[in-house]
């Protein structure tokens, strides 16, 4: 898999069936080893690692209903109290983000009300903080540490 614009992190990885799988430490299983889901494990290495996210609020890949249809988030971070503290879109590294990417995560979280969103296919990372009483975003140069 090619070097993202991580640090660099240890993982566990097997083979099964000529396919190639890496453990996720929040779902405490080994996944089919994307694009897509190399830079997802490395997001989830650099929240708990780097920005200290506990383990235990982080989500990955559940179903949302968004206008009637089944989606997807990739990462979601609850804060203690349930609400969301972090909703997170991950992309190959070999796709673009572009306004489609952003569009699709805010659609996201017309449902979740996310305090920040991050968007990022390993090379880019896009984070924005929601101001929802401005119905604006604002682009921040980091990902904000966690807070208790």
């Amino acid at each position: 898999m090619q070097p993202l614009n991580f640090p660099r992190y240890t993982f566990r990885f097997k083979n099964s069936q000529n396919t190639a799988l890496i453990f996720d430490m929040v779902r405490k299983k080994f996944v089919v080893l994307t694009p897509e889901e190399w830079v997802r494990q490395h997001v989830l290495k650099f929240l708990v690692q780097e920005k200290k996210y506990p383990l235990s609020h982080i989500n990955v890949e559940k179903q949302l209903v968004y206008n009637g249809l089944k989606k997807r988030y990739d990462v979601v971070v609850f804060n203690p109290d349930g609400s969301i503290h972090l909703l997170v879109e991950c992309k190959a590294p070999h796709v673009s983000i572009a306004q489609k990417t952003f569009d699709q995560i805010a659609q996201y979280n017309f449902n979740l009300n996310a305090t920040y969103l991050l968007l990022t296919n390993g090379l880019e990372h896009y984070t924005c903080q929601m101001l929802f009483k401005e119905e604006k975003y604002k682009f921040l140069k980091e990902i904000p540490e966690f807070s208790r």
